[in-house]
């Protein structure tokens, strides 16, 4: 089929804009693994099937075909049922033969799953971190990895992957203090250390700070903080802190 327009769904999810009408629509597909590739669909609407057949995949065979939407669950795609692109959310599609489990150790205890591909959701699931906790991949022999929710590991690669959880590593954030940009310990700041930041050293007891900030991860973003105040940052988060002395 000659394809003279087409549309990309995974921009559409990401722009938040309705599918346009288009010849082709473009998704992404992978088998047995989470390698996607580019794959073109002529209905925005396509049965299980159809989304095999355009893989060039026989649907007789035995394929289990699911979409991740995005915060990584798997959605089960039937071979003989309409899948919408345009609601569902949904780029990614993997597919697999249904003859085989797929096993990893969370925590020292065995797991096993049926699909090629496990996304941090559900991970976090399985291993219940504490609220200072994440789960991590073990790389032996290099720098384990922190597995973020939406983050999908392949289950299909040669040996068993296992997955332990631990306390969250220091994160180091920029913050912007009076225009000049400084490195501080996330994700909360408290007004007393943005006053140090801004005026370092001790002050007299006539000295009285008023502080402003904008950009801010917690809500509101932007606002006023007084002493004792505490304000969740993100990169870029700005504040300006004067200070004026009573009389």
């Amino acid at each position: 089929m000659e394809i003279s327009t087409f549309d990309d769904v995974g921009e559409a999810i990401r722009e938040g804009r309705a599918l346009r009408p288009a010849n082709a629509y473009r998704i992404q597909f992978a088998l047995e693994n989470i390698d996607f590739r580019p794959l073109a669909v002529a209905d925005p609407i396509p049965l299980g099937r159809q989304i095999l057949e355009a893989a060039g995949l026989e649907p007789e065979r035995g394929y289990s075909l699911f979409a991740i939407v995005e915060n990584g669950d798997f959605e089960d795609v039937r071979l003989d049922e309409p899948f919408d692109l345009r609601g569902a959310g949904a780029e990614r599609f993997v597919a697999f033969l249904t003859d085989r489990d797929f096993k990893f150790e969370v925590n020292s205890r065995e797991e096993r799953w049926g699909k090629p591909a496990i996304s941090g959701q559900v991970l976090a699931a399985l291993a219940m971190p504490g609220p200072d906790e994440a789960v991590f991949l073990e790389v032996r022999g290099g720098t384990d990895v922190l597995v973020e929710s939406t983050m999908l590991i392949d289950l299909g690669t040669p040996g068993v992957e296992r997955f332990f959880t631990a306390s969250l590593p220091p994160v180091e954030i920029e913050i912007v203090v009076n225009t000049r940009p400084r490195l501080v310990r996330g994700p909360t700041m408290t007004f007393e250390q943005i006053v140090d930041l801004a005026f370092p050293g001790p002050h007299a007891p006539n000295v009285v700070f008023s502080m402003t900030y904008r950009k801010a991860a917690s809500v509101p973003h932007a606002g006023e903080l007084g002493a004792h105040g505490v304000v969740t940052i993100k990169q870029g988060t700005i504040f300006n802190v004067t200070r004026t002395v009573q009389s």
